[in-house]
């Protein structure tokens, strides 16, 4: 394994990431494809064994059944020193006042809670898991900087969101010296590239590395498409996965589909490499975030590190690429509704 830097820090991580939502107790969380602690073990084990050391979580996966299980197989399979956590806070936690978003009083106690469930004194990378309109940026970023000054937290990290958010929250932080944003955990894949008009050119020249959430599109660009939405996720996301690609792109993604599958033949590779292969290509990515289902998902990963597309390679994965509508900086649930109810006849000029 070849390890890299996240974005300009000193922080060595491999350039493949295991996304643990795919893990938590079914009876807390996604009943349907999640996988419990003696299905997820194994996994995470493999995936140390390949030389993997970045791992990330959220506390709102499956209700902190996610950060359990990666905890308890980290502590028993890894040093934790070798090892990266990384995990989210923002979403509701419990019913009632104060069980979501970024206050102050909910990160001082959603750090606590993450340590406690992940079974650690400290997070590598604690991350924002999208903004929070209802708390000032200034309250939610000098509690941020208090947990890293107490020992708690190493880095800090922030997830989807619109450009000139994340600019002013890098300029606050700047301003009052706190401790700043290195990372960007967001939504960028073949099927989506709206992230390189503002927020990638943002994080090049900020120095922040970027974190790829959906890195195959929901498995659309692991597959042919007219088998694309065949996996339990993407079957039992209905709205919201037509919500990230849009039906109204569907001749757009098709030929992207078949560009994929065309130059995986090409290099003797599996869809999913070539697509992976593709985002390591793209200079602000650090590394993807693979859900690792199975020991053979884990190894065709790693192996994309191997793969080398050529400039040709790149233009024909790219070329068939049409706008979208660009939804990263929604966080509001109204709002997305309202996207969701629009969106398929909505495209960007």
């Amino acid at each position: 394994m070849r390890y890299i830097k996240l974005g300009t820090t000193g922080l060595d991580v491999s350039p493949i990431a295991i996304g643990a939502m795919s893990y938590g107790e079914p009876d807390r969380g996604h009943p349907v494809w999640s996988k419990g602690e003696d299905e997820a073990r194994p996994l995470i084990r493999h995936a140390l064994e390949a030389g993997i050391n970045f791992f990330d979580t959220a506390n709102m996966y499956s209700n902190g059944s996610s950060e359990e299980i990666l905890g308890r197989a980290l502590k028993d399979f890894a040093d934790r020193d070798e090892v990266v956590i990384a995990t989210k806070l923002r979403h509701p936690m419990r019913l009632g006042p104060n069980g979501r978003g970024l206050s102050r009083k909910a990160v001082m106690t959603e750090v606590d809670h993450s340590l406690r469930r992940l079974g650690t004194d400290h997070i590598d990378l604690y991350q924002i898991h999208r903004n929070d309109h209802s708390t000032p940026w200034e309250e939610t970023l000098e509690a941020l900087h208090d947990v890293v000054k107490a020992g708690k937290v190493r880095y800090l990290g922030a997830s989807s969101m619109h450009a000139w958010e994340f600019a002013k929250a890098l300029h606050l932080q700047k301003r009052h010296g706190w401790a700043r944003f290195v990372s960007m955990q967001n939504h960028y894949n073949l099927l989506a590239r709206e992230e390189e008009r503002e927020m990638i050119p943002l994080c090049l020249d900020e120095g922040v590395g970027t974190i790829i959430w959906s890195p195959l599109a929901r498995g659309r660009l692991a597959r042919a498409w007219n088998d694309a939405r065949s996996t339990v996720r993407s079957e039992t996301d209905g709205a919201y996965a037509d919500l990230l690609y849009s039906p109204a792109q569907e001749a757009s993604n098709r030929a992207i589909v078949d560009a994929v599958g065309q130059i995986a033949h090409t290099h003797g590779a599996s869809r999913a490499q070539v697509a992976l292969a593709w985002l390591h290509h793209q200079p602000a990515v650090t590394a993807p975030l693979v859900g690792a289902g199975s020991i053979r998902q884990i190894d065709e990963a790693v192996a994309c590190l191997d793969i080398e597309l050529t400039d040709d390679d790149i233009r024909a994965l790219e070329a068939p690429y049409t706008p979208r509508y660009d939804w990263q900086g929604v966080s509001d649930e109204a709002e997305m509704e309202t996207i969701r109810q629009r969106v398929p006849g909505m495209a960007l000029a």
